[in-house]
Parts: C-alpha cells; sequence; structure tokens
C-alpha cells in the first residue's frame, strides 16, 4: 500500500502574493527563489521536528482571531526572535506563548489575515 509520508506545500489565496511573499522574506527569513514558492528544506528542521495533518471540527475557535478555514504552523528556531520580527512588521500578535514538552508555540495574524501557529520544538 502506498503511503503519505509527509506535508509537501502549504498552499492558499493571496490578495498580493508578491507583498505577502516579501513580507515573509523580511519578517521571518523566508529565502526567495525562482520557485513560485518558497522552498522549506527538510534538512534544515530541527532534530525532533515533525509535520501535523490536523483536521478541527467545524466550530472550532482555534483559528480565531481569522475568519479563514485554515491555519499553518512554521517550525521556528527562535520563537521569541520570530514573535518580535513578525510584530516589527505589523503583525497582530495573538495569545501568550505556551510551553509544552515537546516545544514552545505563539501565534500572529499575518497581513493577509492568516492565522500562523509558531513552534519551537524542545531540544532534545
Amino acid at each position: 500500500m502506498a503511503k503519505a509520508l509527509g506535508i509537501g506545500g502549504i498552499f492558499f489565496k493571496s490578495p498580493d502574493t508578491e507583498a505577502l511573499v516579501e513580507w515573509y522574506a523580511r519578517h521571518l527569513g523566508f529565502e526567495r527563489g525562482d520557485e513560485p514558492g518558497i522552498m522549506l528544506h527538510q534538512s534544515a528542521l530541527p532534530k525532533g521536528s515533525y509535520a501535523v495533518w490536523g483536521p478541527f471540527r467545524e466550530e472550532t475557535e482555534y483559528f480565531n482571531p481569522s475568519t479563514k478555514d485554515f491555519m499553518f504552523n512554521l517550525i521556528v528556531d527562535d520563537l521569541e526572535g520570530a514573535l518580535e520580527q513578525v510584530a516589527a512588521g505589523g503583525a497582530e500578535i495573538v495569545g501568550d506563548v505556551e510551553h509544552y514538552d515537546f516545544g514552545s508555540f505563539g501565534w500572529f495574524v499575518d497581513p493577509d489575515g492568516n492565522k500562523v501557529e509558531l513552534w519551537q520544538p524542545k531540544q532534545t
């Protein structure tokens, strides 16, 4: 049986794709290339990190205050620094940083109104 092995991308609509790509490059260090999106290479991820495929019930409030039907998670190497950078870029920080056995999480709403979850995995 063939199996899915991981998340190959996050694809969504944007009213101004160039501006949004530039915002992420400036405030979260995305490296632009010739591709239509940003390549996030598995080899750059911290040891012990992983991707999650997680459907939520329709009535969830977890994506609030965004009105979108999705949220994406980005693995970062410095959660506090990343939150400071996106806030400096005009993003709305949502909630407080939360710490768990497997890492720490923070959230923001980007210029397009997408809620983004940042995860700094716990060092193993």
